[in-house]
């Protein structure tokens, strides 16, 4: 399953909300442009991403280190996220 989370890269705040959840990437890709409108902000200003969970959870729900990550199982991961930027 995929889902939005509230994440502002707090060290010290590793739970994140889950803001909603979604059974396709395409869908919760959908969901993150249409909060991007709401707020009026570019993706990196909502503080809001884009995660894959292998339980099920609920909308304003809580995750924590290890039950999330950014790709699915059968995801192919684009190129460019692959390796780093960074020399």
């Amino acid at each position: 399953m995929f889902a939005l989370i509230y994440d502002k890269h707090q060290s010290d705040r590793p739970f994140k909300k889950v803001i909603s959840v979604y059974n396709s990437r395409e869908n919760a890709e959908i969901a993150l442009e249409e909060r991007k409108k709401e707020l009026g902000r570019e993706v990196w200003e909502c503080h809001t991403r884009i995660v894959w969970l292998e339980k099920q959870i609920d909308t304003g729900e809580v995750v924590g280190p290890g039950e999330y990550c950014t790709w699915g199982p059968d995801e192919k991961i684009p190129e460019g996220e692959i390796h780093s930027d960074s020399d």
